[in-house]
């Protein structure tokens, strides 16, 4: 593990320093693990790893590229490792959320134009009146990936995003156990989308905050 962790830390030196680019590919494998100093076998490992973390696209019969590497890549790794953590500890990414998703919110109402508005409008009036715990989950998930878009920030945005898997079962909790909770959602949402519309950070913010603190403070409770 030592040889094929020195081999991900030369690759990824040759991408830092410039040397290899975005979508640049990589050196026959045999010329690289030459001057690299390493053997063919500890090379491939480091490629696989790499591969694993979208970092390199492995093309066959083609060769081995660097991706974009954009933030929605990279960051899909930790999406992948976010769905291992039990249920338990699922109150810690909401707390992780509660700082995350009212910045985005209040960047979004800054940010966001009149198409994209409309958008988010859309999603909204997409609920029907009386949805599945299914569609209500869904429709959550795309009004808040959408205001996290809107931010202009791909970064902030991928984190949101990769916080989904533990905060969805959770919203399915509370869609099956708590009463009202499809009135409140639908009220806050409103809120919030007002906010954004009229270009209001700090009223956005605060909503998006009492939106997400809800959520945790009934998931605590819960548990």
């Amino acid at each position: 593990m030592a040889v094929t962790d020195a081999a991900i830390d030369s690759i990824k030196d040759m991408i830092i320093s410039g040397e290899l680019a975005p979508g640049d590919r990589l050196p026959k494998e045999a010329d690289l693990a030459e001057r690299l100093g390493l053997s063919r076998n500890s090379l491939r490992e480091a490629v696989r790893a790499l591969a694993l973390i979208n970092v390199l696209d492995v093309r066959q019969g083609d060769g081995t590229y660097v991706t974009s590497l954009e933030p929605h890549l990279l960051l899909d790794a930790l999406s992948f490792v976010v769905d291992f953590h039990l249920d338990d500890t699922v109150l810690q990414f909401f707390q992780v959320r509660r700082i995350l998703e009212p910045a985005a919110t209040a960047m979004a109402a800054t940010q966001m134009g009149g198409e994209d508005i409309e958008d988010l409008r859309k999603i909204l009036d997409s609920l029907p009146a009386e949805p599945s715990v299914e569609q209500l989950v869904a429709n959550d998930l795309e009004f808040h990936q959408r205001i996290a878009a809107g931010s202009g920030n791909a970064v902030l945005a991928s984190l949101i995003e990769s916080l989904s898997g533990p905060t969805t079962r959770a919203r399915v909790w509370r869609g099956l156990t708590q009463e009202g909770a499809l009135g409140k959602t639908r009220e806050q949402h409103v809120a919030i989308y007002e906010a954004i519309a009229s270009h209001q950070p700090d009223i956005a913010m605060a909503w998006a905050t009492v939106h997400v603190a809800g959520v945790e403070e009934w998931l605590r409770q819960a548990l």
